[in-house]
């Protein structure tokens, strides 16, 4: 590897002062000339990147051009940020992601991280160096809707997919376009940064779970973004040690898509259909078609007809709902407006999802706070009472709405007894019938009454059931796993209302509980 402590400050130095630098321009007077100019710079920063990036493997290889190779293309892109800091119509921020980026795979090297380690192989476990575009950045490439229009087509492929999504799957597309704009806040930062349009992380959102941070498949993909296991571990998603699996987490999801969608992009270029073909049938099909392909796009039948029958699907349908996202009023689409400003809210009484969901009401919309209360807190299940002191993620308008119902009084009160209502009390034993005459008739004779059967042999009292608490477990979430009544459980076990504090391992007697 190059000197990493050279090699980092001059990363550092540099990144510092660009980012410090003013970097304001008049748009009206950037000419074609210094676009074209900008643009050159982007296309020698991606070039150097690239060249960088194939010095590192050269390195870990032990060939000693690497050193060189790395060298050369650290002095070219110091010349580029600088000239960029000239030149009109030149983003300095855009052109510092390819720095960020490399300031990662130095300090992953410095870790002794391998290729594979630092995440950004290809798969076959070399860096995708090969085939990035000389063309112009993923930044410049998809920083703006025109860009974007220009790189997708609108055939007739894409317009049945938007004829599908305005007329069966309009509900679904009202749905997630609700459900993104309250974790709009928490997803689109990192589709930001990396250059990449949010309308492509709403159509994939849409397609993929319509906005519901907990949708699972079949095959095992999880959350808002549909991670399966194996490729959510290559981007720090999975288990965090505590029960909940951060493929759930918005935030971390469009993280770990972001740079996924890189990754499609230093493969294929601005190809998106091949990216999202990769996206869903696995990246290294769609690498090895589009090298088959030697240029033809993903349209080409020769091309097409290699991928199954759902990528066929899946491809345009998300470039028909990022393409409805842009352009809704072409279409006589009104997305419904929401006030999402993000808050948080303490709980003042125990209370489950459920039951926030109950108290605060509709709010003036449509389906009500149990969706965004569930995707904004995604570690914690519906049911599972939560203690006097847990902390919510909302909006402004939640946090008023519970302050107002959810506290105290009769709607709050209504909530919990719902909550906690158990349908197993409805079934009551009845007493003996009573036969009563009609009219003058009389009544017919009672039957005798049966013989009463023998009564078996007493059986020794059987001991006290119970119950270990185990980690996440509430009081609410074992009395309902066990048929008990909440009060009754806590009395039996002295616990006082209306925290209900558990402790991990304490041993609960199940009382009166039926199940």
């Amino acid at each position: 590897m190059p000197d990493s402590v050279s090699t980092t400050l001059r990363f550092g130095a540099l990144a510092l002062a660009l980012a410090l630098a003013g970097t304001a321009t008049d748009a009206q007077a950037q000419s074609r000339r210094d676009r074209e100019a900008a643009e050159g710079l982007t296309q020698r920063m991606l070039e150097a990147e690239g060249r960088y990036r194939q010095a590192l493997v050269q390195l870990a290889n032990d060939d000693p051009a690497g050193m060189d190779a790395s060298n050369a293309a650290l002095e070219d892109m110091e010349d580029v940020m600088l000239a960029c800091e000239k030149q009109r119509a030149c983003s300095v921020p855009q052109l510092l992601t390819t720095y960020k980026r490399l300031l990662k795979a130095d300090a992953d090297a410095q870790a002794g991280q391998g290729p594979d380690e630092a995440g950004i192989d290809g798969p076959d476990g070399g860096l995708p160096t090969a085939d990035v575009p000389a063309a112009a950045s993923a930044s410049a490439l998809l920083a703006e809707d025109e860009r974007f229009k220009r790189m997708v087509q609108l055939n007739p492929a894409v317009q049945a997919s938007i004829r599908r999504w305005l007329t069966d799957m309009r509900v679904a597309l009202m749905t997630s376009h609700e459900n993104y704009q309250y974790m709009q806040h928490l997803m689109s930062p990192a589709f930001k940064r990396s250059g990449l349009p949010e309308a492509l992380l709403f159509g994939i959102l849409a397609k993929e779970s319509n906005g519901r941070v907990h949708a699972r498949s079949r095959a095992g993909a999880a959350g808002p973004l549909q991670f399966m296991p194996a490729t959510g571990r290559r981007f720090g998603l999975g288990p965090d040690g505590t029960g909940f699996d951060t493929r759930y987490d918005p935030r971390q999801a469009a993280d770990a898509a972001a740079v996924y969608l890189n990754e499609r992009f230093a493969q294929h270029g601005n190809e998106i259909e091949y990216w999202l073909a990769g996206y869903n049938g696995g990246e290294g099909r769609a690498l090895r078609v589009y090298r088959e392909a030697a240029g033809r796009s993903f349209w080409d039948p020769s091309v097409y007809n290699q991928f199954p029958a759902e990528t066929k699907d899946y491809v345009p349908m998300v470039i028909a709902a990022a393409w409805l996202y842009l352009h809704p009023e072409e279409y006589g689409l009104t997305f419904p407006k929401i006030d999402t400003r993000p808050a948080t809210f303490t709980l003042e009484r125990p209370a489950s999802i459920y039951e926030l969901t109950i108290c605060l009401g509709n709010g003036n919309t449509r389906d009500g706070y149990m969706r965004a209360l569930r995707n904004l807190n995604p570690s914690y299940e519906a049911d599972s009472l939560l203690p006097v002191g847990t902390t919510l993620a909302g909006t402004t308008r939640i946090a008023s709405l519970y302050k107002r119902w959810c506290v105290r009084g009769e709607r709050a009160d209504l909530a919990a007894e719902l909550v906690n209502s158990d349908p197993r009390a409805a079934i009551v034993r009845t007493g003996a019938i009573e036969v009563m005459s009609v009219g003058d008739a009389p009544a017919p004779a009672a039957l005798p009454p049966a013989p009463a059967a023998p009564r078996p042999p007493q059986a020794a009292p059987a001991a006290a059931r119970t119950h270990r608490v185990a980690r996440g477990e509430t009081l609410g979430s074992i009395a309902q796993r066990f048929g008990c009544d909440v009060p009754a459980l806590a009395g039996a076990n002295g616990l006082r209302a209306p925290a209900y504090t558990l402790r991990l391992g304490q041993t609960l007697k199940l009382e009166g509980c039926s199940g």
